[in-house]
């Protein structure tokens, strides 16, 4: 079995990669920086010896590289790379889209699109939804926040849109008769300061090993299981959204409720279209 994670090589990602290799799964890692997919590959290889891991060059930033990405048939894709912007100033990709709405949606809907002919019968498709969607809204006036752009809002946004996408592909999956699942999972509370550590990927001072904000959050590896849950799970179904069991914030993963902005059919609908007319793709399973 082989899974491909995007963004695999630090934070969340990585360690969604690293309890796959944990279960005897094939990973590869999806990253745009080959220097640190490498750090990331032999970090892993220490923790778990024997562990069958490559690289493949993912920019989701250019939908070229996207729609080039080097990779054979696969069972999984974590869609789990992402980006959170500081400041005031808004960016664009290569493309020409604003950063955020570009790389953590767009880019993971041209990367569904061109992995379509490789993802297997009953293959899955797990998209890294957040907390942050609930309190979200879709604008699409002004879906790249052209007019208004806050960086908190733009991150939210993306979010709310990666899952209205996977929850719109299950709807589509199924409607074609196929036998690939879409399911959301999302991390709860996951900070680095929670997250064990892996020299030189990830190191924590004296002070965030103290941190008491372990009583009702936890660390990017717990933030994981959801994840690898819905990638690899027996009791997982599509259209299922994933994640910590106490209060969605830590504890082994289990099913929520689609609710809220998350069950707006239409909504899910119309950011379809849009995404087909910006990428100049579609995902279209059998």
């Amino acid at each position: 079995m082989t899974v491909l994670v995007t963004g695999g090589n630090a934070g969340i990602g990585y360690f969604v990669a690293e309890q796959l290799a944990e279960a005897g799964i094939e990973v590869v890692l999806g990253s745009r920086d080959a220097a640190k997919a490498e750090v990331a590959l032999k970090v892993l290889r220490e923790r778990v010896p024997g562990a069958r891991a490559t690289w493949a060059r993912l920019d989701l930033a250019d939908l070229a590289s996207v729609k080039g990405i080097e990779v054979g048939a696969l069972e999984a894709v974590v869609l789990n790379a992402g980006v959170y912007l500081e400041g005031p100033d808004r960016r664009e990709t290569k493309d020409g889209h604003e950063m955020t709405f570009g790389v953590n949606h767009l880019g993971h809907f041209a990367l569904t699109a061109t992995l379509q002919d490789r993802l297997k019968p009953g293959a899955r498709i797990v998209t890294m939804g957040s907390f942050a969607a609930k309190s979200a809204k879709l604008d699409f006036d002004d879906l790249e926040c052209q007019r208004d752009y806050q960086p908190k809002t733009a991150y939210e946004r993306s979010k709310l849109a990666q899952t209205l996408f996977a929850l719109e592909l299950d709807r589509r999956l199924r409607a074609a008769g196929s036998g690939r699942l879409s399911v959301v999972a999302h991390p709860g509370g996951a900070l680095d300061s929670l997250t064990p550590d892996r020299p030189p990927l990830h190191v924590r001072s004296t002070k965030q090993k103290l941190s008491l904000a372990r009583i009702a959050l936890q660390g990017k590896d717990g933030g994981a299981r959801p994840a690898v849950r819905a990638a690899v799970g027996p009791d997982v179904h599509s259209g299922q959204i994933w994640g910590p069991r106490v209060f969605g914030l830590k504890g082994k993963p289990r099913p929520e409720p689609v609710r809220g902005p998350y069950a707006d059919v239409e909504a899910a609908a119309r950011l379809w279209a849009a995404s087909v007319e910006l990428t100049g793709v579609e995902p279209v399973f059998s």
